[in-house]
């Protein structure tokens, strides 16, 4: 369990220093006790306002962080728990009206144990309210960022939270549907952390509290100024000439000595933030998704960095890119992969589903999808994050339909037709270019 702060001093943490000015809010008149006459409820909620100063158990303003105005929901543990009730939800459909009518992004700080027991199911369908506040702001081109304090649970997690846009989270804080009280006794207890939920991909990192106003700025900064127009095509870093055969194209994609997604991105980008996880269960290191600063302007970026991706991969992928498309914030993609990971897990985990699911989120895109070809391009796995008719490639690359000892063994040949097999794909950039396959030129 981390050091609870409350809503104002964490509101103090993150914004710029003067800046907050809170929203005004509905006042809602209700009978003795709220809607269930829970008898000692009004009792309570005077304590609670005595013991943090607040009238609700969250504050709702507007501020900069790292010079970028948002609106901020700051969650008051102290009251009640930091249960949502229907004053509550009253508060956070006005902030989030107030961001949509001003055009600002919202930030939860999240703190809860859940939905408000005295007030039944009235408290509980607040989430619905939220829920689609969410979705209201969503669709607005809004982004939503959440903090996880400790602890965030219950509805406030699956809505507030998990439905965030961006979602990074104090060390050590308890995050999960389940709050503690409600658990079964014999539950793992490290299954219901920060640290658990970014490892098993429902968030995307830790930050330390230290940290926070820096690492909310930038995301802010991120995803509130876009590049215009179509993401640069990135300079070439390996050889400059091209591969006299297809099997020496092979094997300079598969040198060691190639640069790779991380050489081409820090070259690319001054500086950039990573989203991590498929949201269902899942994390792929080997496929490297994010938004970057070029220029004083955003770029997303989705770059394979040369394993054999994973399902998990492929959705975090499509996340990206359809976050971007909301965002109206251009794409850069970097090929390089010999292939989707084909082992059994992978199927199990639903590889053919999340390929398909990548081919549609490019294919949909309505901000430009810019691709480069950074190393080996095998078949549909590499395919699936390439943009149609935007796609480059760097002399020390290829792609083709199938890796070519494979098609060897498949044509049943000898192994020691496999060079011959290569040139016959026609694997090389200046195969692909004749194909129509990728462009040529000034990117």
């Amino acid at each position: 369990m981390t050091d609870r702060l409350s809503a104002r001093e964490t509101l103090a943490l993150v914004t710029d220093d003067s800046t907050f000015t809170e929203l005004p809010y509905p006042v809602r008149e209700s009978g003795p006790d709220g809607p269930l006459a829970w008898q000692g409820y009004d009792a309570s909620r005077a304590r609670a306002a005595d013991r943090t100063g607040e009238s609700e158990s969250v504050v709702c303003g507007t501020a900069t962080v790292g010079g970028t105005r948002a609106v901020l929901i700051a969650f008051e543990f102290g009251f009640l728990g930091g249960s949502l009730g229907e004053r509550t939800g009253d508060r956070l459909e006005s902030a989030y009206t107030y961001a949509r009518e001003h055009r600002l992004p919202v930030v939860p700080l999240i703190a809860t144990g859940g939905s408000r027991m005295q007030e039944g199911m009235i408290a509980l369908t607040q989430l619905q309210r939220v829920a689609r506040q969410s979705a209201l702001t969503r669709e607005a081109g809004l982004p939503q960022i959440a903090v996880l304090r400790d602890p965030t649970t219950g509805g406030g997690w699956a809505t507030l939270g998990a439905g965030a846009d961006v979602i990074l989270a104090l060390p050590g804080a308890q995050v999960g549907f389940a709050g503690s009280r409600v658990r079964p006794p014999d539950a793992d207890p490290a299954a219901y952390t920060a640290e658990a939920q970014v490892a098993a991909g429902a968030a995307d990192a830790i930050v330390e509290p230290e940290k926070l106003r820096e690492t909310l700025g930038s995301w802010l900064r991120l995803l509130t100024t876009p590049w215009e127009g179509r993401a640069p095509v990135p300079v070439p870093l390996g050889v400059n000439d091209l591969p006299g055969t297809g099997w020496e194209a092979v094997q300079r994609a598969r040198s060691p000595q190639r640069p790779r997604a991380e050489c081409y991105l820090d070259a690319y980008f001054t500086h950039r933030l990573a989203i991590s996880g498929d949201r269902c269960g899942g994390t792929d290191a080997g496929l490297l998704c994010g938004f970057g600063e070029r220029a004083g302007r955003a770029v997303a970026f989705a770059a394979q960095a040369g394993t054999a991706t994973r399902p998990a991969g492929y959705r975090t992928a499509a996340r990206l890119i359809r976050l971007a498309d909301r965002l109206g914030v251009p794409v850069l993609t970097l090929v390089d992969t010999p292939g989707a990971a084909n082992d059994a897990a992978a199927e199990r985990e639903g590889a053919g589903a999340a390929i398909a699911d990548l081919f549609g989120a490019v294919a949909s895109a309505r901000v430009p999808v810019t691709t480069l070809l950074i190393g080996e391009g095998g078949s549909g796995g590499a395919l699936a994050l390439a943009a149609p008719g935007n796609t480059w490639a760097t002399p020390d690359s290829y792609f083709s339909v199938i890796a070519p000892e494979l098609a060897t063994a498949i044509l049943k040949r000898a192994p020691a037709e496999t060079e011959r097999t290569a040139d016959q794909l026609r694997v090389r950039p200046e195969d692909l270019a004749g194909l129509g396959v990728i462009r040529t030129g000034p990117g």
